[in-house]
């Protein structure tokens, strides 16, 4: 047929890669290449490991999972080179960003018809992974199924229409239907019975129910033999080494199986793989989910003619009905030696059921699979046609959002030691004459939280979150229900309670704690501190005390929302600082206090989010106001951020000071803005969270870089007439919040 398909980019996780998607990517590819020469077939691939795999030479472009930028530049890497079609293997866990959401960075910026097949498809999805549904169901010209069950959920879960949903199996190769023992000598199995698990290990598997039917099994036919194929799962190796198996291992031992059980821990190649499936009696899938939506090693067995055991999973239920396979209970290991023991009686029952599966599973092999596939391309293409591409898709501008700078550590690194984070520097050097404070080992707990959500893993910065932890923990005096805050280098506590600011600040790092990591250590302490720390808040007069105390109930609002104690409190403070503001401000001066001095932004912040989380409309409108006054009293009129000078700040009818300005009060600027931003949508406050940003990067009254490049630290203040060169911990911390919120707002867009 002709075609008007002539190259086709193919993104997903890609071989030599060991999992299940690398696979499927590496053979529909493959399926296309052969049966369609004349497509040219380009690979961009998903990995983990950047600059690690050994890829084939059709993969052309490597994307860091993690890093939303690279999910970008292959955006412009696909439209440079004009291909007619976009076929993506989508599955949550493969792509950065919360629920995988860094591939819509992706996908909203190209410009062809893109098809994606689902490898999962949930019947509960989040409140994260429906928004990522969603955004493919918004741009994608077709969604492919490969069960029935999965165009079910498309249609009723995720209301996806039925124009855009296609069933197209999960491709097999095309073995030889052959008896058993023509391949059991290869592996010293000849004579045997033999039974065959295969694919990744992992819990999830439920190979143990197999290893505890065994011994019913073996009584009756002490000739079999149970192959358990494939190396456990490289996340799982990853997290607990070889645990997984060895206990499998003991489990064989401790039933008296071990004679009869045969671990092949590695990864197979097909010819191999072949042989393996070759020589199985019967395969059997003892999976403990039901949510899985299809298997690879289900389809590969099934279309190569075996004999099938199965737990009810989705595409198993679906493929396996009406006799062609038996299915039993989830976890039931008495079922699973029932049914091995019917079928090693009953060699008619066997055999048919080995012939029916091989004649049905024609039309899912690899050739037929991939003629379906270039058809569902050819009508995605034919329907969303050309008009609107374009060969390049670079931006004035004035459409582009911001290029941020990657994360670099190094300087904060420096800065922490056993205890904590120092707070001052000579130059890049830590000054060990000032110690330590509560603030700043507050504001790296948050910082480590968001780095936590934007998947980056650096091992220095996850020590440094435990003795940050470790450190506020040591600081709450509990005589005093206050923190402390400042701490010598002889580690000696100056006080027995510091500022209300400092306590405030603390409280805000605690709910974020609670809110956000996942750590349970962490997020167990945190809330531990926060119930002893949160009365006093009570007696506080200061409203940016008020207002980061705010911030933090609202973040631990994010995981236990209805706490009666915090929501009292939450309710309480906004009330206070929405009277000071109607008592306190004019049309001229819409401010709680007669003075602008630091991190002023995370007032109206405060009020923004309890406007929008408690339906308190007035708490929002005077944060907006709020927000607003403070933007257009710091931008200067060449549109750039002006912080107000820390050299006598901004007293009422007096005059602003321009200097000495400080990197704490930008990043509170970027925070506040983000935040309207999110809660209203308009783009005012996009552009002025960028602004606020821009200073650090060089858009300020000297043109001149506060952060540094070089160690990724930021330099302590601008003066009048240079850049104070010291990096010290709050400036450096300033910094980085700003730029990790910055990420997470550009993933979410």
């Amino acid at each position: 047929m002709s075609l008007s398909i002539k190259k086709i980019a193919f993104i997903g996780n890609y071989v030599p890669r060991r999992c299940g998607i690398a696979t499927f990517t590496a053979d529909l590819c493959s399926a296309i290449k052969e049966q369609f020469p004349e497509i040219q077939c380009l690979v961009i691939a998903v990995s983990d490991m950047p600059g690690q795999y050994k890829y084939p030479e059709e993969v052309r472009f490597e994307i860091d999972e993690k890093d939303i930028s690279s999910y970008q530049r292959a955006a412009e890497f696909i439209n440079i080179n004009d291909v007619d079609v976009v076929c993506l293997q989508h599955e949550f866990g493969i792509f950065g960003g919360s629920a995988g959401s860094h591939i819509l960075a992706l996908l909203r910026e190209i410009k062809a018809p893109v098809i994606t097949t689902l490898h999962t498809i949930l019947d509960k999805p989040s409140t994260e992974q429906r928004k990522v549904m969603e955004g493919l169901s918004q741009i994608c010209s077709c969604v492919v199924s490969m069960t029935r069950k999965g165009e079910k959920l498309l249609k009723e879960v995720y209301n996806i229409p039925q124009e855009k949903i296609d069933v197209i199996p999960h491709g097999i190769p095309n073995i030889p239907f052959v008896d058993p023992n023509f391949y059991k000598d290869v592996f010293g199995v000849e004579g045997k019975l033999v039974l065959l698990t295969f694919g990744l290990i992992s819990p999830n598997k439920g190979i143990e129910h197999v290893l505890n039917a065994l011994p019913e099994v073996i009584s009756e036919y002490p000739q079999t033999m149970y192959i358990v194929l494939g190396a456990t799962h490289p996340n799982l190796v990853r997290q607990q080494g070889e645990m997984y198996r060895m206990n499998l291992e003991r489990l064989a031992v401790k039933n008296g199986v071990q004679k009869n059980v045969i671990f092949y821990n590695r990864y197979v190649e097909l010819d191999q793989l072949k042989e393996f499936i070759g020589a199985a009696d019967i395969y059997i899938t003892p999976y403990l989910n039901e949510a899985q939506i299809t298997s690879g090693t289900l389809s590969y067995c099934f279309g190569a003619g075996k004999a099938v055991i199965s737990t009810p999973y989705w595409h198993a239920a679906e493929l396996l009905s009406d006799g062609k396979g038996t299915l039993v209970p989830f976890g039931d290991s008495k079922a699973i030696a029932r049914e091995v023991i019917n079928l090693f009686r009953d060699e008619v029952k066997r055999h048919a059921m080995r012939k029916t599966a091989y004649l049905l599973g024609r039309d899912m092999v690899w050739s037929n699979v991939a003629s379906v596939y270039v058809k569902t391309f050819e009508t995605a293409r034919i329907t969303r046609g050309r008009m609107s591409r374009r060969l390049f898709s670079a931006k004035t501008l004035d459409q582009q959002k911001i290029n941020l700078p990657e994360f670099r550590f190094d300087q904060l690194i420096m800065m922490t030691d056993s205890t904590g984070v120092l707070q001052h520097a000579k130059y890049t050097i830590p000054d060990y004459h000032e110690g330590y404070c509560t603030d700043d080992n507050a504001r790296a707990l948050i910082l480590s939280v968001l780095l936590e959500e934007l998947e980056i893993k650096v091992p220095e910065i996850e020590r440094m979150a435990v003795r940050c932890i470790a450190f506020v923990n040591h600081a709450f005096n509990p005589e005093a229900g206050r923190f402390r805050n400042f701490l010598t280098f002889s580690r000696q506590w100056l006080e027995d309670a510091g500022s209300e600011d400092s306590q405030g600040r603390a409280i805000w790092s605690l709910g974020t704690c609670v809110g956000r990591t996942k750590n349970e250590g962490i997020q167990r302490l945190a809330g531990q501190l926060l119930e002893k720390a949160l009365p006093a808040v009570s007696t506080f007069t200061s409203p940016r005390a008020w207002a980061f105390a705010l911030i933090g109930i609202h973040e631990y609002f994010r995981r236990l929302n209805g706490d009666r104690l915090f929501n009292t409190l939450r309710h309480e403070l906004t009330d206070r600082l929405t009277e000071i503001f109607r008592k306190n401000s004019s049309s001229e001066w819409p401010w709680c206090e007669d003075i602008v001095t630091y991190t002023n932004a995370k007032i109206p912040h405060a009020l923004i989010l309890s406007g929008r989380w408690t339906d308190r409309q007035d708490a929002l409108q005077i944060g907006l106001k709020a927000l607003r006054w403070l933007v257009e009293i710091q931008t200067s009129p060449e549109g750039y951020f002006r912080a107000v000078g820390s050299n006598g700040f901004y007293q009422r009818n007096q005059e602003k000071a321009k200097f000495d300005q400080q990197p704490v009060e930008a990043y509170s600027m970027v925070s506040a803005c983000i935040e309207a931003y999110r809660t209203t949508g308009d783009e005012y406050w996009f552009n002025a969270a960028k602004m606020a940003f821009e200073w650090f990067l060089g858009r300020n009254d000297l043109g001149a870089m506060v952060y540094n490049p070089e160690t990724g630290g930021c330099r302590d203040a601008l003066h009048v007439d240079r850049v104070n060169m010291n990096e010290g911990g709050e400036s450096t911390l300033a910094f980085l919040l700003s730029l990790a919120e910055m990420k997470l707002l550009m993933q979410s867009l």
